[in-house]
């Protein structure tokens, strides 16, 4: 049973991944003294199956390494240079020529990113970030570049003035004239996208009380409803991303795209650093990794497949700050794994999120019912539709469910017990539900690349009932 759940699966992820998935890449940042030579760096990004890296300068022994690897490059212009790329177009060019021009395209470059959270940067450099990302720009024309090599800038978060609900997202006052329309305006001409760095943990971090674990962390919740549009979210991540969706929808930028350029969670952490350990970093980026790779999109936007970097590759031991600072990575130095996640859709057949049990005095969300969910509690669980993808991903996942997923469908064909409401939510929610009993309940057997999520209050659609086991 447990083999041909394992096969199952990979078909499911298969089926779903290929048409419609996005990518994960990871940011190798060398704040330290102890690690392997760029060549070793290089080989070990390829034998993880990583397609995609984020470099923090464009050092040429790192750029070497990375030529004709087939991985793809994000490089960076610091913030201290942001001033004489901005004042002289002729710097441009001579930075373009020697890091970009000088190793493309046996080294991959794909993106340049024009400084790094510019907006929170001491030195106060936002008033050069746009003249320096248009001499960026016209440099990459000018080497015939900017046709394959995107430009733009990581933000941070707190370049938000409204982050929760998500649909109540908005960026900070004084920089939408200033910054963020044009920004915006030059991502949509060029066809770029907004980078956008992104960390749950800190959210969780300094709202434990009220953030569930479980939340954080991408496992099974009841999920939290968005009181401004009705969108029920299951994780952090989704949530935080659409607040920065939402924020460029009010500005009526809802064409431009979004990269992660940034995300992770530390191994290990100050007395204070609260959620900090190996099993948690292991669950936010394991299911992170799962929940980019089998596609999907956000509430607000099913349709935009994201492409996330992971913070970081290595431990970097030179980091100042919090002790966090020196463990957000995946590896030690002597490239060991500091957890075992995997990075690539292959890697997900045998992945499981080693979900530690509840127990006295862990917080556990409370249920939210809404959408045909009944208001009684159980211990049990059950496997619904999730109607916000729409009704092509609904009708794929149906049909997948009651074809090679062999759940039971026959209640709801014509004429039978569950056939009423005849809709194709209430249709899929009880195929999901059968795939998901049938399968043990088990880890991602109720996700259907986004299609379905978990309740613990039994579904009602009509007067069909919906079994809790097989």
């Amino acid at each position: 049973m447990e083999r041909a759940f394992v096969s199952c699966i990979v078909l499911l992820l298969s089926v779903f991944s290929i048409a419609d998935a996005g990518s994960i890449g990871v940011n190798y940042g060398r704040i330290a003294n102890n690690l392997p030579s760029a060549v070793k760096v290089v080989q070990l990004l390829k034998s993880q199956g990583l397609e995609r890296v984020k470099v923090f300068d464009t050092d040429p022994a790192v750029l070497k390494a990375l030529s004709r690897s087939k991985i793809k490059v994000t490089v960076d212009l610091p913030n201290e240079l942001l001033y004489s790329v901005a004042r002289k177009q002729s710097f441009a060019y001579s930075w373009v020529q020697r890091n970009v021009a000088g190793y493309h395209p046996d080294t991959q470059i794909e993106a340049v990113a024009v400084g790094n959270e510019v907006f929170v940067d001491p030195h106060n450099t936002t008033k050069f970030l746009l003249p320096a990302m248009r001499n960026i720009q016209k440099a990459l024309v000018k080497y015939n570049l900017d046709s394959s090599i995107k430009v733009s800038s990581p933000i941070a978060l707190s370049a938000l003035q409204n982050s929760y609900p998500s649909s109540a997202g908005s960026f900070r006052p004084e920089l939408v004239e200033t910054v963020f329309k044009p920004m915006l305006d030059f991502l949509r001409q060029t066809g770029s996208y907004l980078m956008v760095n992104a960390y749950p943990f800190f959210a969780y971090e300094s709202n434990s009380d009220v953030i569930s674990m479980d939340y954080a962390l991408f496992r099974e919740n009841p999920g939290v409803v968005d009181a401004g549009n009705g969108l029920r979210y299951f994780n952090l991540f989704d949530a935080q991303i659409d607040a920065v969706f939402a924020a460029m929808s009010a500005l009526k930028y809802d064409d431009v795209k979004i990269v992660v350029t940034e995300t992770g969670w530390p191994s290990k952490g100050d007395e204070n650093e609260i959620g900090a350990s190996v099993e948690n970093a292991a669950a936010y980026n394991g299911n992170l990794v799962r929940r980019i790779l089998t596609g999907g999109g956000t509430p607000l936007r099913p349709k935009a497949d994201l492409t996330v970097y992971l913070f970081a590759l290595f431990n970097e031991n030179k980091k100042i700050g919090p002790t966090s600072e020196r463990n957000y990575g995946l590896f030690y130095p002597d490239e060991k794994r500091v957890y075992d996640i995997p990075f690539t859709l292959e890697g997900l057949s045998h992945y499981k999120d080693k979900t530690p049990p509840v127990s006295a005095g862990q917080q556990v969300s409370t249920p939210i019912s809404d959408r045909g969910v009944s208001k009684s509690s159980s211990a049990n669980t059950w496997c619904i539709a999730n109607a916000e993808v729409g009704r092509e991903k609904l009708q794929n996942a149906l049909d997948y469910a009651c074809g090679e997923g062999k759940a039971d469908c026959h209640p709801i064909q014509a004429g039978s017990s569950c056939y009423e409401p005849n809709s194709i939510e209430a249709h899929a929610s009880y195929a999901f539900n059968s795939f998901y009993q049938k399968n043990k309940r088990a880890m991602g057997s109720c996700d259907f690349s986004g299609a379905a999520f978990v309740v613990s209050q039994p579904p009602r659609f009509g007067q069909c009932e919906f079994p809790t086991g097989y």
